[in-house]
């Protein structure tokens, strides 16, 4: 997964499942039993809408933010978000209210990003008080680089990506630092070409904001 402003938002969808991108899938298992339909989402770098399709489908109410007009274009034709804003990520504060949405996910973009929280802060700022935040980072040991440096054959580009790891301590500073408590994570790799020779790792958090647990369970 590249750096999404230089990427065709035409060819984003057909590239993530070449590579066998599971961001998604694995965020929304992660996030399941704590959200209910009809309860809003806010996706932090929607992209095209691949982070939101697990949640439009589960009922819940998407808000997409992305700096992209054409893959805020592309998430548009798919119908998966109630509304879409254009706005920077490294920009704060984020156009939304305090409160003013239940939970938030984020699946693509945070590789992009060497210091998180300006993100968690607004995440926390806008999320109510047992909404749960789901995300994907790079992943790393404290003893690994911090940057990786994505070659131009893999970006698809013509230039190479910078691209940042983080390890668990460093997020879960973040998260507690802005009210969040973390409750579980979980590791998985990205390929980074769609022959699979280069590999990312990866680790998907679930995190809730507040000290008291609000747990949702099906009733079906």
């Amino acid at each position: 997964m590249t750096d999404r402003e230089d990427e065709s938002a035409d060819h984003y969808d057909d590239e993530a499942e070449a590579c066998g991108w599971h961001g998604p899938a694995v965020a929304f298992s992660l996030a399941s039993m704590y959200v209910e339909a009809g309860q809003t989402i806010l996706d932090i770098g929607v992209g095209t809408g691949l982070g939101s399709m697990p949640f439009h489908e589960a009922g819940l109410r998407v808000i997409g933010m992305d700096i992209s007009d054409d893959m805020l274009d592309a998430c548009r034709k798919k119908e998966c978000a109630a509304r879409l804003v254009r706005h920077d990520l490294t920009v704060t504060p984020y156009p939304f209210g305090d409160a003013s949405c239940d939970h938030a996910v984020s699946t693509g973009v945070f590789q992009f990003f060497e210091d998180l929280e300006p993100v968690f802060r607004e995440a926390g700022r806008i999320l109510q008080n047992g909404g749960v935040f789901v995300f994907v980072t790079g992943d790393r040991n404290p003893e690994e680089e911090a940057t990786v440096v994505v070659s131009a054959e893999c970006t698809g580009t013509g230039s190479p990506v910078t691209m940042y790891r983080h390890t668990v301590d460093e997020v879960n500073g973040w998260l507690e630092g802005n009210g969040f408590r973390l409750i579980d994570t979980l590791e998985f790799t990205v390929w980074m070409d769609a022959a699979r020779s280069l590999r990312f790792p990866a680790r998907a958090y679930l995190a809730q904001k507040g000290t008291a647990p609000v747990i949702r369970t099906s009733t079906g």
